[in-house]
């Protein structure tokens, strides 16, 4: 039996073909080559047309076919991972009415700010554990306020994720998950927030209907069968969004366990049996995958918007030929790169910022004593800088973290990078042979009932475990400590 996994990225799309009985991964594929463009309209916001998505799934699952040859009704489910916090508008035909606002886009930052202090934050912390923010809930409002001739014409808004199930099934369906991601839900109520769609004046039903994150979300359709190749009637059966699906990938559903991820943006996301939030919503909870009837599981999520990006931006700058040899070249600097200092902050708001856009910035640049490895090492330390920033943050919400689980992939093949995150966090790394189309093809065979999550990931290798060094842990302790002074000047 094969279970096929898609991961919609903002970068790329990835695809996964897992042989359930054997857990490995037979063919995995990524499209475009290219990283797919996001346009950028006004200052500080960020779209993407959702049929490039579906065409990207389209292209993926033909590389997969290249790749290994397999029985189209051999596969017995597909699962979907899909990046966070974006905004879908479809009118009753189902087609899509302005581009996506995806989750870096700042545009509906003020208003959710407004309306955190109109509900009233201690509302919102208990009810929401969040601000409403630069969620998809508050870039509803923004469509609404600003675009009234779109917002007339909305049948159902979705997410990433749900507008390619929508793609292949024909139905509109989200998840609670997904709904908590967008400010949607209340924790405490347990349901939709009438409160928040009342302020914003959103009407319930342009949100879609309710199925599990695991489970028969739909079946293929006739003709996204046709463009897939694969069988008419074949089922949907997991969906999450990136980074709960990151923590499912990497088998973290327990209290205590921590996954993490350094692609466009960086992650740490934690499992919690409570439900906590950050008084000033700079770190997030989400219901996790593994939430249900029988045991709370909430997601805390710190994010930092500038972390792959960034070391891409260098990399397009300094014209470097790939990223080995820019690690390479970064480890011949001394820890803490001569004091150097650099803050990733150039992808639109922080939310660990408290959704402030202060722009990227370098502190103690010295002309006459810092070269390009000093360059290149400070921006990996900024982007760990960055993300220890955000788990101080969780650690003051009762989450300890010291071991996290990471996929081999990203920043994380950077031996420096790793060294910097472990020593400065004082964390173990685990480093896995897996990804988020792996994972949501795991998930997809759990959904489907051929798995569980006892034994679906089988398979799946430890690969390098990575442990703090106690001479390393008190030079970047103190580069950190640097950055952190340098960090009040820039946000005040």
């Amino acid at each position: 039996m094969y279970f096929i996994g898609y991961d919609i990225g903002s970068s790329s799309v990835k695809a996964a073909l897992l042989d359930a009985d054997s857990g490995r991964c037979l063919a995995s594929a990524a499209s475009p080559s290219r990283e797919m463009p996001i346009q950028v309209p006004h200052a500080g916001w960020a779209e993407q047309d959702p049929e490039s998505w579906w065409q990207e799934v389209i292209n993926a699952t033909a590389l997969l076919r290249q790749q290994a040859a397999f029985d189209p009704a051999a596969v017995g489910g597909i699962g979907i991972a899909y990046q966070m916090h974006g905004l879908v508008c479809v009118d009753k035909a189902q087609q899509v009415l302005r581009p996506s606002v995806i989750w870096c886009d700042s545009r509906a930052v003020d208003t959710g700010n407004k309306a955190f202090a109109a509900l009233g934050e201690q509302y919102c912390l208990e009810h929401l554990l969040n601000s409403p923010g630069n969620f998809t809930a508050s870039k509803l409002r923004w469509i609404y306020e600003n675009e009234p001739h779109i917002y007339e014409r909305i049948h159902k808004i979705m997410l990433p994720g749900d507008f390619i199930a929508m793609k292949l099934t024909g139905e509109a369906c989200t998840t609670i998950s997904g709904l908590s991601e967008g400010t949607f839900w209340d924790f405490a109520a347990g349901s939709v927030s009438k409160k928040l769609l009342d302020y914003y004046q959103i009407d319930e039903g342009l949100l879609s209907a309710v199925v599990p994150a695991f489970g028969v979300q739909g079946r293929l359709t006739a003709a996204a069968a046709a463009v897939l190749q694969l069988k008419e009637g074949t089922p949907v059966t997991y969906r999450a969004g990136d980074q709960p699906n990151n923590a499912f990938s990497l088998n973290v559903l327990q209290p205590g366990e921590a996954a993490t991820t350094a692609g466009t943006s960086g992650v740490v996301y934690a499992v919690h049996d409570q439900h906590a939030a950050d008084p000033q919503s700079r770190v997030n909870t989400f219901v996790h995958v593994s939430n249900d009837a029988q045991q709370l599981r909430n997601g805390v999520l710190m994010c930092l918007n500038g972390t792959g990006i960034a070391n891409s931006w260098l990399k397009n700058i300094l014209g470097s030929t790939d990223y080995v040899a820019m690690n390479s070249e970064a480890a011949t600097a001394p820890p803490g790169a001569d004091g150097l200092l650099i803050y990733p902050f150039g992808n639109g708001a922080e939310r660990i910022l408290a959704n402030k856009r202060t722009g990227a910035a370098a502190r103690h640049l010295d002309f006459n004593r810092h070269g390009r490895a000093h360059l290149l090492r400070a921006v990996q330390e900024g982007i760990v800088f960055g993300l220890y920033y955000g788990m101080e943050i969780m650690s003051a919400m009762g989450l300890h973290i010291h071991r996290v689980r990471a996929g081999n992939a990203n920043m994380f093949l950077s031996p420096l990078f790793r060294e910097v995150f472990a020593n400065t966090a004082d964390a173990v790394i685990e480093l896995y042979n897996t990804d988020g189309a792996q994972g949501a093809a795991r998930g997809a065979a759990v959904g489907a009932g051929y798995m569980n999550t006892s034994n679906v990931f089988h398979g799946m290798e430890c690969l390098a475990v990575i442990e703090p060094q106690a001479a390393l842990q008190e030079q970047y302790r103190d580069a950190y400590g640097r950055w952190l002074a340098g960090l009040a000047a820039l946000t005040t």
